[in-house]
């Protein structure tokens, strides 16, 4: 056991960071192995290649990503932000690289290979945009002469832009909607709320109109009878099948024939395997970690540790939402992962890294007291002089 009267650097990360989102992180890693066993299999079986070639990949980069987690909760908040700013110009050059040398699936090219391994940086470009935006909205309001909004501005057009080349507008719409957020929380006008909605539902018209594929997903999800929906009907089996208490553990059958059951649609693989309670609790766990980091960005006293929190969060609940929606037929088909459950070494990665920024601004840290400021303002050369 550690005491508090112990100085290491360890014991002063033990006793600052949040250790109840930390438990929840490693529940939901966990989770994601163990799911992983129940929908991977299948899969690889599909594709001809070792059954558990997916698991032991997963579980290669668990370690790693737990590991980079804990190391980026140490972090100071400068530190974060200049981290941030890294990974952003990294992801930024490999998003660019992507276009040009990347692998094209399904008319997209979204994947890059480099050292063996296939890496998608749109998941590492996510994370690292929240934090900056927030850091200039923050620099912005504390210094009028920043034009802290028109930057960050610029850097989501710039993002977004890049992913519509890919194209990935799944996760334009995920990051237009989490921009939005750190703008309203920002301070955002209730006369300006109108029109940027506005602006928001005609560009969702205008992909619908402009993009065959786009409008197909959304003509399925309105009338199923326009096209095929196959997916989304193994889904909704899944969930029926598995009913409360699921079939148990390996007991599937509908995964055996549900494409990318091990990404986009695990979370059906659960509810048939282990049922709809174990789903309940799943949500639960992403609801409790959602709420607690909400809660420390509404009572952070630093603009940019509650707008940095507040984006990552949100950021880390509506792709969660978004994919256990798409699973039960409630929205259109998105092509989002599950955090932390659904298999990808990017997304794994990325997602540790995203709640390892959370973590280290969510640190407990000492406040100075009033009479420290009477102390130093007496003590200043304009009191002095």
């Amino acid at each position: 056991m550690v005491s508090r009267a112990d100085r290491s650097p360890f014991a002063e990360w033990l006793w600052t960071v949040d250790r109840y989102l930390v438990a929840g992180f490693i529940i939901l890693m966990i989770g994601g192995i163990v799911l992983s066993f129940a929908a991977s299999p299948a899969v690889a079986e599909r594709l001809g290649i070792d059954s558990y070639h997916f698991i032991k990949r997963q579980a290669m980069f668990l370690l790693p990503a737990l590991a980079l987690m804990l190391a980026i909760s140490a972090l100071s908040p400068r530190m974060v932000r200049r981290a941030a700013l890294l990974l952003f110009a990294v992801a930024l050059v490999m998003m660019v690289a992507t276009l040009f040398i990347g692998m094209e699936a399904k008319g997209a090219r979204r994947w890059i290979n480099l050292l063996g391994f296939s890496i998608q940086p749109s998941e590492f470009l996510k994370p690292a945009l929240i934090v900056l935006v927030s850091f200039l909205l923050s620099e912005g309001g504390r210094r009028p002469e920043v034009p802290g909004t028109l930057f960050s501005l610029l850097l989501f057009i710039m993002a977004a832009a890049l992913l519509v080349a890919q194209p990935d507008f799944g996760q334009t719409m995920l990051l237009a909607l989490v921009f939005a957020a750190l703008i309203f929380l920002n301070g955002l006008s209730w006369m300006a709320i109108v029109p940027i909605g506005t602006l928001g539902v005609g560009g969702l018209v205008a992909a619908y109109v402009m993009l065959p594929h786009v409008q197909s997903r959304v003509d399925r999800f309105l009338d199923p009878s326009s096209g095929d929906t196959f997916n989304i009907d193994r889904a909704i089996e899944a969930f029926v099948a598995g009913s409360w208490f699921g079939r148990g553990p390996g007991e599937g059958t509908i995964k055996r024939v549900l494409p990318e059951s091990h990404t986009d649609f695990i979370f059906a693989v659960a509810a048939e395997e282990f049922g709809i309670v174990v789903c309940l609790l799943l949500l639960l766990v992403f609801t409790f970690v959602v709420l607690r980091g909400l809660s420390h960005a509404a009572q952070d006293s630093d603009p940019f540790g509650r707008l940095a929190t507040a984006g990552l969060m949100v950021l880390f609940g509506i792709q969660a939402c978004i994919n256990m929606a798409v699973n039960l037929n409630l929205m259109p088909a998105k092509g989002m992962t599950l955090p932390f459950i659904s298999y990808g070494g990017s997304s794994l990665l990325a997602t540790a890294i995203s709640m390892g920024f959370v973590l280290a601004l969510t640190r407990r840290r000492p406040q100075a007291s009033r009479s420290d400021s009477v102390i130093v303002s007496r003590l200043s050369p304009a009191s002095l002089s």
